[in-house]
């Protein structure tokens, strides 16, 4: 699960971020912080995710040291490179298809370049995002894709709980 709350101070991230930790604490969840990095390494969190803005001002030998593990987003070339030069222990590729959660100055990028993105980045686990529905999984692992993150695909669900369910029952085939 991404933690994701933008245009927080200091302080309120950090307190998000512990009562994230607490909730979380002993389940299976893992719990990935979106972009505040100094909020995550100071409440030990063990996980954080950032797009290509926040990698600019991150402190990446920081998060190394705190032991987290650093997810990278990437929507072209140039940014696949600039996260490639980083050693990220993921990838995230996106949009894949039009996405209504954030205005993006990225069009999709279509399935056929998973499979690309997947042969540039060899073994590091590849993330697919934007825009997709259940019904696309299959084919984007079949592409090579290693996860797959969803919002919408839930949130504008009629039954969210349901289509989480739906997410999570997937065959351990196609995950």
């Amino acid at each position: 699960m991404q933690l994701r709350a933008k245009n927080l101070n200091a302080a309120d991230a950090l307190a998000l971020v512990r009562e994230a930790l607490a909730a979380t604490k002993g389940t299976a969840t893992r719990l990935v912080v979106n972009d505040h990095w100094r909020a995550a390494i100071e409440a030990g969190a063990q996980h954080v995710h950032l797009g290509q803005e926040d990698l600019a001002d991150a402190d990446v030998k920081a998060i190394r040291a705190a032991g987290l593990t650093l997810g990278l987003s990437t929507h072209d070339d140039a940014e696949l490179d600039n996260a490639l030069r980083h050693a990220p222990d993921y990838v995230a590729l996106g949009p894949i298809f039009t996405t209504t959660l954030k205005s993006m100055r990225f069009a999709p990028q279509g399935i056929a370049r998973i499979t690309e993105w997947k042969r540039r980045i060899g073994a590091i686990p590849l993330v697919a995002i934007g825009g997709i529905k259940l019904e696309h999984a299959k084919d984007i692992f079949a592409a090579g894709a290693n996860s797959i993150a969803v919002v919408s695909d839930v949130t504008q669900n009629p039954n969210p709980d349901a289509r989480v369910r739906d997410w999570l029952g997937l065959p351990a085939k196609a995950a």
